[in-house]
């Protein structure tokens, strides 16, 4: 396979457990399955949605796959090179900000490029081009508390990106904001990704989200979590020319995907 066709991420039997003491056995230590032998792979430039309930490893995984966690079994690689830490060519977007409060909405973008010695008018050059990207460049001089939680976010995704990542891993970015904001946002960053063309790894609870996001739906079983199903979003090509919530194939998807997550897990 070229280095073209090859997957950006290559997901093999992967698994992950951790023990907790159990009250109820003496505090015996219990052992607790968070991923079990997941299979996948994601291509270049892919938007892959982690659907499923609380606690059914989605996050576990994106953390594995950011080098943030150790796994147990299986093996999990990115752009050929197996994953053993956190990269400089992937990067992590939280649901909570993380913006440094001390420091202007330019210097907080520019960070990851200070960290690596990058020159101050090269950090600000890139930076002012995210922040043109996100829409934020009147805002450049601006703290994190002047802000409201959307740009807030929008910042945070500005500095995601100071280093061109190949992967961009989603923690429920969007998750602490209001409907109006959320969905604004979801709108907004589809058009940064068909900019950019990253591939991007994003968790959500939200099944609308998964729809009008993704090329393609993963779905989890609860602990332990276990690849379900891998699902195609029949709006991937609606997502860009319009509200893809009023394509006539939406209903349908969305009850489907309700029905795999209410289903008993076998």
């Amino acid at each position: 396979m070229s280095g073209a066709d090859a997957p950006m991420v290559d997901i093999r039997g992967l698994s992950k457990h951790y023990f907790v003491r159990d009250a109820d056995n003496g505090g015996a230590p219990r052992r607790i399955v968070a991923l079990e032998k997941v299979d996948a792979t994601i291509a270049r430039g892919e938007f892959i949605s982690l659907l499923g309930p609380s606690g059914c490893g989605k996050t576990t995984l994106l953390r594995i796959a950011a080098g943030l966690t150790q796994w147990a079994e299986g093996s999990i690689s990115i752009g050929g090179q197996p994953v053993n830490g956190p990269r400089k060519d992937a990067c992590m977007v939280f649901q909570h900000f993380g913006l440094l409060p001390w420091r202007s909405v330019i210097a907080n973008v520019g960070f990851p490029l200070e960290l690596d010695g990058v020159s101050a008018k090269e950090r600000h050059d890139r930076g002012m081009e995210l922040l043109r990207l996100v829409g934020l460049t009147k805002y450049a001089s601006h703290y994190p508390h002047e802000l409201s939680g959307g740009m807030q976010q929008r910042v945070a995704i500005a500095r995601a990106l100071m280093r061109s990542p190949k992967v961009l891993f989603m923690d429920e970015p969007f998750g602490a904001l209001d409907a109006q904001t959320r969905e604004k946002l979801q709108e907004d960053f589809l058009k940064i990704w068909a900019n950019i063309g990253t591939t991007v790894l994003f968790v959500t609870h939200s099944i609308d989200e998964a729809l009008v996001l993704s090329d393609r739906i993963f779905v989890f079983t609860p602990s332990p979590g276990r690849l379900k199903a891998i699902v195609d979003s029949p709006l991937k090509d609606e997502r860009l020319g319009g509200d893809p919530r009023e394509h006539r194939a939406y209903g349908e998807a969305r009850h489907e995907l309700r029905r795999m997550l209410m289903e008993s897990p076998q």
